[in-house]
C-alpha cells in the first residue's frame, strides 16, 4: 500500500495530476480544488495518497498533507460514500469546512457537493461526528461543568480542527459573553479566528 510519493508533478490532467518519480508516471486524482495543482512543474512535493483496488481497476488519491487524506479515508467509511463522492466533497470545500460542517450537523454545506444528496449528508455526519472530533454537546458532570472547563473543551475541539494552541485560546478566551456552552464557546471563537 502506497502511502506518500515524493516526486515532481509533470503535468496534470481532468481531475488529478500525473507524480513523476524514478522514471515513472504516477497518475493521481486530486481535489479540485487542491494546492497540488499550484506545483506543476516546481520542485519535487509529497503527496500522500490513498489507494483504492478494485477488481478491474487500481486508482490512486493524492492529498498535500496526511490529515486531509485521513478525512478521506473517513468520508469512505460512510455507507454510500465511495472514492469519487469523496473527493467530489474535498474538491467542493476546504477540509476545515467539512470537519465544522460534521462536526456542527451543518448537512446543507456538505450538500453543496457534486452527488451528495440531503440523506447521504445526513450519514455522513451521523457517522462521522463523533470520529471527527466527539459529540460537542458535553453533558455536565455532577458537579457541573465550571467556564474554565467549557473553555479548555472548545480550545482542545479548535486544536483538532487544525488550529494552533495559541490561536484557539485567544479566540475562546477572548469572547466577551460568560458562562457560555462548550458548542458557544466553539462557534463564538469560529466567527472571530482566521480560516484554516
Amino acid at each position: 500500500m502506497l502511502h506518500y510519493i515524493r516526486g515532481r508533478i509533470s503535468m496534470d490532467f481532468e481531475g488529478g495530476v500525473v507524480v513523476e518519480t524514478g522514471g515513472i508516471g504516477f497518475k493521481i486524482f486530486v481535489p479540485d480544488n487542491s494546492p497540488l495543482y499550484l506545483n506543476i512543474g516546481q520542485d519535487p512535493v509529497l503527496v500522500y495518497t490513498g489507494m483504492i483496488v478494485r477488481e478491474d481497476d487500481i486508482s490512486l488519491y493524492g492529498f498535500p498533507d496526511q490529515g486531509t487524506l485521513e478525512l478521506f479515508q473517513k468520508l469512505r467509511t460512510v455507507n454510500g460514500v465511495g472514492a469519487k463522492a469523496a473527493l467530489a466533497i474535498l474538491s467542493a470545500m476546504t477540509p476545515d469546512t467539512v470537519r465544522k460542517a460534521i462536526l456542527f450537523e451543518d448537512v446543507a454545506t456538505l450538500t453543496r457537493a457534486n452527488g451528495i444528496g440531503k440523506k447521504t449528508a445526513q450519514r455522513i455526519v451521523l457517522e462521522l461526528k463523533d470520529k471527527i472530533g466527539g459529540d460537542l454537546n458535553v453533558p455536565p458532570s455532577d458537579g457541573g461543568d465550571t467556564p474554565s472547563d467549557q473553555k479548555e473543551e472548545a480550545i482542545d475541539a479548535l486544536i483538532q480542527l487544525g488550529y494552533s494552541r495559541t490561536e484557539a485560546a485567544i479566540a475562546v478566551r477572548s469572547q466577551e459573553t460568560p458562562n457560555l456552552t462548550t458548542e458557544e464557546y466553539i462557534k463564538g471563537a469560529l466567527r472571530g479566528i482566521s480560516p484554516k
